[in-house]
């Protein structure tokens, strides 16, 4: 993840990539707003709200992008990175549905029921309307809110919509892989429809525009006609660079010595998508990042985008219980180390059970044959695997997950999954820690009991 005001590069299947500024187009605009006395006595990259601008992108793997020495031309994003802060232990969901979840909510998606898989067209879902979402507290806190892209998160009745759930306006397709330029998305043989919408309206009169070209003009038209005195807030949701795979030529042209025709259409599509976000950012400023140029080995989750943005935003999250993002700007801006020291990957109890799992094996407290991930400091315990029900890495050492040590350190897997009475804490090479006080633990002592409740309920309708 690279970050340029706010920028990032997945570490799985998906790029998110977050802007933040003051201005754009007249440097001399925002400089001309009169302060009121209490704003003039504040740090001048703090005088005002920063406008947001997050793009994220679909299914871009790690080595699709230049400066992690990709045979794709990824120029802007190599920029942005050089210039910013990349973040290189940023964690997502490999999937469309949770990972949009958690930025939305800033809940794990285990929370929100979404943990299983994407949400269908036909499906009855969608993102819980008891959710508080980033965009309605960005609208709180004074924010005009826009997205343009891809929601994914359910439409089947007029309260789920993107402009029922916080944005102002919406320009995009609401279920997962529509074609890129007629914008049709067919749910099996036969159950196909056209998916472009302007707002709550079908879109009809944009069908014939390639996706990534259309979105990067709308959000350029949403800045030219916003004042840039008051603070705004674009979610850009890229299709690309997900299937079907379609590019316009002239791109895939620049990758003909490519012998993989697949790889040849997908690398044009990251190449048109980059020099799309040449063209959102090239007016943008960002005086927000106090350490910049370097590399960061921070902890984050997609789901403290949500505290860290509204933070940023000066908005209040007293009012929302329950968060499981944790506000990681200092670590981000001034290279201080992150909050957050623990991350659940996901509790799946939907997935097909692990053939050789049981409670026994999970020490009575987690029946290994349920498909879960938890990382906490450098250990990451996975279980439910198809092949074999418990899995340990210590992800520093062996970043790669290559050499399994759950026979070597029962002990870790046990602490792992211990209710909360019983936790300890463990970092570096796997020596225990004193225990600490419980009112300061960390959030993994909840989850561990909820593992152990989940045990006798493994999914309710609720869930």
């Amino acid at each position: 993840m690279a970050v340029y005001a706010l920028t990032g590069f997945s570490l799985v299947s998906l790029l998110s990539f977050g802007y933040l500024s003051w201005d754009w187009m007249k440097p001399s605009l925002v400089a001309d707003v009169a302060m009121d006395p209490m704003e003039k006595s504040l740090p001048p990259a703090f005088a005002r709200p920063p406008h947001i601008i997050f793009i994220l992108t679909d299914d871009q793997g790690y080595h699709d992008v230049g400066y992690h020495g990709s045979d794709i031309q990824t120029p802007t994003l190599d920029r942005l990175a050089a210039e910013g802060v990349k973040l290189e232990n940023y964690y997502i969901q490999p999937i469309c549905t949770p990972s949009r979840s958690q930025l939305i909510t800033g809940r794990y998606q285990i929370h929100t029921g979404l943990q299983h898989s994407i949400i269908r067209p036909r499906q009855p879902n969608c993102l819980p309307l008891d959710q508080v979402t980033l965009p309605q507290k960005l609208q709180e806190a004074g924010y005009s809110t826009h997205m343009v892209g891809k929601w994914h998160l359910g439409f089947y009745k007029k309260e789920c919509l993107p402009t029922r759930r916080g944005f102002d306006t919406f320009l995009g397709s609401l279920t997962g892989n529509v074609d890129y330029y007629t914008y049709d998305n067919c749910d099996g043989p036969g159950v196909c429809g056209y998916d472009l919408h302007e707002g709550e309206d079908v879109a009809w009169d944009q069908s014939g525009k390639y996706s990534t070209f259309l979105y990067a003009q709308r959000v350029s038209k949403i800045l030219a006609s916003h004042s840039p005195k008051e603070p705004i807030f674009i979610y850009v949701a890229f299709q690309a660079v997900h299937t079907p795979l379609q590019s316009p030529k002239e791109y895939i042209y620049r990758y003909r010595s490519m012998g993989n025709v697949a790889r040849r259409k997908y690398a044009a599509m990251v190449t048109c998508m980059d020099e799309a976000v040449k063209n959102i950012t090239w007016a943008l400023k960002n005086p927000l990042i106090k350490r910049k140029r370097r590399t960061s080995w921070a902890l984050v989750h997609i789901t403290d985008w949500y505290p860290t943005l509204v933070s940023l935003a000066r908005g209040n999250l007293s009012n929302v219980p329950g968060l499981d993002g944790y506000n990681v700007w200092p670590a981000i801006s001034e290279g201080k180390e992150s909050p957050r020291t623990e991350i659940l990957h996901n509790i799946d109890p939907l997935y097909n059970h692990a053939k050789y799992g049981s409670l026994e094996d999970g020490f009575g407290i987690w029946n290994t044959a349920v498909q879960a991930s938890i990382r906490v400091g450098e250990w990451k315990l996975l279980t439910g695997d198809p092949g074999k029900s418990v899995w340990l890495f210590n992800i520093t050492a062996d970043p790669y997950e290559r050499y399994d040590l759950s026979d070597q350190r029962p002990d870790v897997v046990r602490t792992l999954l211990m209710s909360e009475d019983d936790a300890e804490e463990w970092e570096g090479g796997g020596e225990p820690l004193k225990s600490r006080n419980k009112k300061k633990k960390c959030k993994i002592c909840k989850l561990r009991s909820f593992f152990r409740k989940l045990n006798t309920r493994l999914m309710s309708n609720r869930i």
